[in-house]
């Protein structure tokens, strides 16, 4: 009998958070202000600097944002891999635009960068790359495709708080706009909230207007501002975007632990490497220089091989007999009906991704997982695998 049930992902909030939320609480200052501000100026320090930050309320949103900023519109196309989550697509139809989909790169499950050149039209004017999850993707040969062919660069680093490529930290290579998720499962976690940043002080001026309504001047400024704070001015039809200062007092105390929770992070993603490494899966790609390159361990994904002799459904159903929750990432985009049906795609058009989806699992991976139940996911594993 089950005794108890270890979920695929929690939070790790501790006292620190819920007294500096209260904090803000009592305060009364609750929506944009200046824990959000401060929040944005911390965030680009833990990034290195030399870049402007503009808080949201979700990474959609700032995916949004930035392809609004860099001038994506109705008729356009956007290159995104099939391997990642709807948003990443979802954000480029919000503008009229069209996602055009490329297959996974069958090792580190990236974007396939040898596949760009040849998805380019005339009515390119975007990539997307995911970096997949933690992995970051080589930007350096991403960024030389975009300039040859003068397309702008969004990155999605939902999965990337904090991974380098040749030792750059994503967010400092020379991408228009990149893009965070502060999601409940994320690396840090403001329940809901994202971050946008940049090098671009234009892209940051566009969405910093575009994130609330349009207004030529955010919420703090005009509640602190000796000017009449009764007078702005809507200079485009804008979204509400916005992050508050209660998600941003508990980024703050969540980014002060990252470094902290990455630690974690990685000593559990090489237990499960070293403890699996035997059996008839296939484990997930890891950095190709551990001199400069960091994987961030959002997730920790396994595929199942042929030889495993249980398919992947009845290995998750398994598992959750044995009282532990997994996932999947993800269904391929091509495989999901609005996509399928919206642009006529095949899975034989995605051999990689259809066959990485076929096996895949995400085993829990984060750091309020316990000695003792990491040690229990293993030995289940090792025993349904065995």
């Amino acid at each position: 009998m089950i005794q108890k049930f270890i979920p695929f992902a929690l939070p790790d909030i501790g006292e620190e958070e819920i007294s500096a939320v209260s904090e803000t609480l009592r305060s009364l200052w609750v929506t944009t202000g200046p824990k959000t501000r401060e929040f944005e100026h911390e965030f680009v320090n833990y990034l290195g600097g030399n870049l402007e930050a503009i808080s949201v309320n979700s990474a959609t949103a700032g995916l949004h944002l930035a392809l609004e900023a860099c001038g994506i519109k109705s008729g356009d196309e956007v290159i995104i891999p099939t391997l990642t989550f709807t948003a990443t697509a979802e954000v480029i139809r919000y503008l009229g635009a069209n996602p055009i989909f490329i297959d996974c790169d069958p090792q580190t499950l990236n974007i396939d960068i040898d596949q760009i050149e040849a998805k380019i039209t005339h009515s390119t004017r975007a990539i997307i790359p995911v970096h997949f999850a933690g992995l970051a993707c080589d930007m350096p040969k991403i960024l030389a495709i975009a300039k040859k062919y003068n397309l702008r660069v969004i990155e999605d680093a939902a999965h990337t708080l904090p991974s380098k490529f040749n030792n750059v930290m994503i967010g400092q290579h020379n991408s228009d706009a990149v893009v965070y998720s502060f999601y409940a499962t994320k690396t840090i976690t403001t329940g809901e909230g994202g971050m946008i940043v940049t090098k671009n002080s234009e892209i940051a001026k566009r969405c910093r207007i575009m994130r609330l309504h349009g207004i030529s001047r955010d919420a703090f400024d005009r509640y602190t501002s000796t000017a009449p704070s009764w007078y702005y001015e809507v200079v485009a039809p804008g979204y509400k975007y916005n992050l508050t200062d209660i998600a941003s007092t508990l980024g703050l105390c969540q980014l002060a632990k990252a470094n902290k929770f990455h630690q974690r992070r990685t000593q559990m993603a090489k237990k499960y490497q070293e403890s699996l490494k035997d059996l008839p899966i296939k484990l997930p790609p890891v950095v190709a220089n551990t001199a400069t390159d960091i994987h961030s361990w959002h997730l920790f994904v396994i595929n199942l091989l042929p030889e495993a002799k249980i398919n992947r459904d009845k290995f998750i159903a398994r598992m959750s007999e044995k009282g532990i929750g997994t996932s999947v990432h993800f269904i391929p985009l091509h495989m999901q009906p609005y996509w399928k049906n919206e642009y006529n795609l095949q899975d034989t058009d995605f051999p990689h991704a259809t066959k990485n989806y076929a096996g895949s699992v995400s085993l829990p991976l984060y750091t309020k997982l316990s000695d003792t139940d990491h040690d229990y996911i293993i030995a289940t594993i090792r025993q349904i695998l065995n």
